[in-house]
């Protein structure tokens, strides 16, 4: 009975915990915590010798399982940018093993057939929109700890920026590369620099068009680190 509760409990937990916040969690986990107690006293010894002197192994079977779901909800209430306490922090990576870490990150500018002309046959009145927008996403990624308040200082060892004309749907496609040989992951130096090399495109051809779109910001790929490779596809 006691563990169908605490799986009822489990279960509700979850279905509301993108509504709910770190207190009710903590208030979930207390009362089970509560009720382990009452039912069945401390924590039960590991050993399995003499029957007189340890809990029947049922009963520490039934503990563990329920140890077992309360450790879930606890993990579940976990992020790594909040502290105990529910407050915004930079995450300690002192503990992290140094490994060679690169991301790489899109995004596409929508730019209409009257803006991509011009582009395409450099009449736009600020000059080479292409080149100046290379060296944004460039200087975008290096300067990522300045925008970005919980990222780390990272020494890139790379910063590769690309752009593409595409005539199909009149847009700029773009693609960001960033390395570093360190402890941390380095989306966010990828990410930021292609959002920067689209905010120049705009920035450079807002005075022909204001239907400009800057769309599908996203990692495309990563690879390094304890959570090891990833790609989108």
């Amino acid at each position: 009975m006691y563990l169908r509760r605490a799986s009822l409990m489990l279960h509700k937990s979850r279905r509301s915990f993108s509504s709910s916040n770190s207190h009710d969690i903590a208030s979930t986990i207390d009362e089970l915590n509560k009720e382990m107690e009452f039912v069945f006293g401390e924590a039960p010894s590991t050993s399995l010798t003499g029957s007189s002197e340890s809990q029947p192994v049922a009963q520490h079977s039934e503990f563990t399982r329920v140890k077992k779901i309360k450790m879930e909800m606890e993990n579940e209430s976990k992020l790594s940018h909040i502290s105990v306490k529910g407050e915004a922090q930079m995450v300690d990576v002192s503990h992290k093993d140094i490994s060679k870490r690169v991301s790489i990150a899109s995004c596409k500018v929508i730019l209409g057939k009257k803006v991509y002309d011009l582009i395409s046959s450099n009449q736009v009145a600020k000059g080479d929109v292409l080149s100046v927008a290379k060296i944004a996403g460039i200087t975008g990624a290096k300067q990522t700890i300045s925008l970005i308040p919980l990222c780390h200082n990272i020494n890139l060892t790379h910063v590769g920026v690309d752009l593409r004309l595409n005539p199909c749907d009149y847009c700029v496609e773009i693609r960001g590369e960033a390395a570093s040989t360190g402890k941390t992951e380095v989306e966010m130096e990828a990410l930021t620099s292609v959002t920067l090399v689209g905010l120049t495109v705009y920035d450079m051809c807002k005075a022909a068009s204001n239907h400009i779109q800057i769309t599908d910001v996203r990692l495309e790929h990563k690879t390094g680190g304890k959570s090891g490779d990833w790609s989108r596809e």
